[in-house]
């Protein structure tokens, strides 16, 4: 991947910095060390991702955008709800949502069986369709107007073609997985873990190839040369080395830890004889996730330009139950596809040395929504004209300057019927199935255990009123959910459901 040239200086002279964002997938609140955590109890540590958080700011209440994958990407990149982009649900391939609902209730027939609409499935546009409008306007489209030069490598999830591929949305260059394998399943280099109990792993391991594309969306697949996570870490490492002289922007879109599992044996070996062997796969995964953030870091001090480089690392929504592991997400309830803590609560670090002072901590609610505006106002870049944002920077928290400004109390989430509201301490949970109100004081009750719904009905109407409010005007989804999901709170899917399990159905 080539470099432009061309620095960048505002008023003051001051270059612009450089910019590199690091999004895992999946990635279980637990699975990182930083707040005390780590894989299997603690054996497998991240001492490059906790080195990262301690040489920056750490947001100790940061949110995803959704508890699925591409809404928060949508979110991450335009600053913006879906009521906004109509961006509401994840895209899924063709026969995925009929082929993961039908294994689902022939595994456990007890469990709230899985709504699919067939027909409505239908009538979507394809995969490659299925995105982020053109219209909307991307962090990257404002930094290469402004003379960055802009790259993104691996995931994207926001749509592949009729203008919604990256390279269309303001990336130079982009670097796409194309497909979902780490590396082939017969590599004598890769250790696999399938997980017979969970259709979404069934379907990927039936569908999924190892693949790449460059600049075209999909259209010119060829087999990467190397486990992905450390082959995006490579391909990343060449563009800090290219844009030594200027101002570039970064977004690798790692797709560890997502499934399928696999891991180097190198990994695998690395982290002991650790059971049950998903774990340990998992772990191994994790432990190439670190050791990528740690080869970038050093790459940026190789390049001597590491002063000048914002460094952000977060994930795009918690660790999922479908994996079986059940302390990914501890201590927080709930998973990946659901808004409790565990499926929304996600680490964020930003490290940059020229203005954040190490070891900077802030506990202000933010989420991904702040994402874009953060690196606009870093880079000096005006908002796009006539366009509404969400987020807020988060420079002030950050950097001290202005942080007794800041004036935000609410965030909201939504999918489909399922929408959740915090304001200040306060989270109100709504859903038409079941039809449920689960109300709690976080300051209190952090990790969700007592619903006050019942106890607290004028806080619940205020919070409800803030939902209603927030979804006047709303735009209509871009593509309709097909399928709802139920998804068990507190129990992996590995344990079967039984009678009064508390549960949510998300739409997608």
């Amino acid at each position: 991947m080539e470099a432009g040239s061309g620095a960048v200086r505002h008023a003051a002279g001051r270059s612009s910095p450089n910019i590199i964002l690091i999004v895992a997938d999946d990635l279980g609140y637990n699975d990182i060390s930083t707040f005390g955590g780590g894989v299997a109890g603690g054996r497998v540590q991240t001492p490059h991702i906790d080195q990262l958080a301690a040489e920056g700011a750490v947001f100790t209440q940061s949110y995803s955008g959704s508890g699925t994958c591409a809404v928060s990407r949508a979110m991450l990149m335009t600053g913006r709800y879906p009521t906004r982009t109509g961006f509401e649900f994840t895209p899924t391939p063709s026969g995925m949502a009929p082929m993961v609902a039908r294994i689902a209730q022939e595994m456990d027939p007890g469990k709230p069986p899985m709504i699919y609409d067939q027909a409505l499935d239908e009538s979507k546009p394809p995969y490659e369709e299925q995105g982020l409008p053109p219209e909307e306007v991307t962090i990257a489209e404002m930094l290469r107007e402004q003379g960055y030069n802009t790259y993104h490598i691996g995931k994207w999830h926001l749509g592949r073609s009729n203008g919604m591929a990256p390279h269309d949305q303001g990336f130079e260059q982009s670097l796409l997985m194309a497909s979902g394998l780490y590396l082939p399943e017969d590599d004598p280099n890769v250790v696999n873990a399938k997980l017979d109990f969970d259709p979404i792993d069934q379907f990927l391991w039936a569908r999924l190839v190892y693949a790449a594309s460059f600049n075209t969306g999909d259209l010119d697949r060829f087999e990467p040369s190397g486990y992905l996570t450390d082959y995006w870490t490579d391909e990343s490492i060449k563009i800090i080395n290219a844009n030594k002289h200027s101002p570039f922007f970064l977004y690798l879109g790692h797709w560890g830890v997502h499934t399928p599992l696999q891991a180097t044996r190198e990994d695998y070996e690395a982290v002991g004889d650790i059971e049950p062997h998903r774990l340990r796969v998992y772990a191994a995964m994790i432990r190439s996730l670190d050791r990528s953030v740690g080869r970038i870091n050093a790459a940026l001090e190789e390049a001597g330009i590491a002063d000048n480089t914002i460094v952000l690392f977060t994930s795009d929504n918690g660790g999922p139950g479908y994996i079986g592991l059940p302390d990914i997400n501890h201590p927080f309830r709930g998973w990946k596809i659901s808004q409790f803590e565990g499926g929304i609560r996600v680490p964020l670090f930003v490290k940059w040395p020229a203005r954040i002072t190490a070891g900077t901590v802030s506990g202000e609610p933010v989420a991904h929504i702040d994402m874009m505006p953060t690196l606009a106002a870093a880079a000096e870049v005006p908002h796009p004209e006539g366009v509404e944002i969400d987020g807020k920077s988060l420079l002030p928290l950050a950097t001290g300057e202005g942080a007794d400004q800041w004036d935000r109390e609410t965030l909201f989430w939504q999918s489909g019927h399922y929408r959740v509201v915090r304001h200040g301490d306060w989270k109100l949970q709504v859903a038409a199935r079941p039809a449920k109100q689960w109300l709690y004081n976080l300051a209190d009750d952090p990790t969700e255990q007592v619903n006050l719904a019942e106890s607290e009905p004028a806080k619940l109407a205020e919070l409800q009123a803030l939902l209603d409010e927030h979804a006047v005007n709303a735009r209509a989804p871009l593509y309709p959910a097909v399928l709802e999901s139920s998804i068990a709170i507190d129990k992996t899917l590995l344990e079967p459901f039984a009678e009064g399990d508390e549960y949510i159905y998300w739409p997608n």
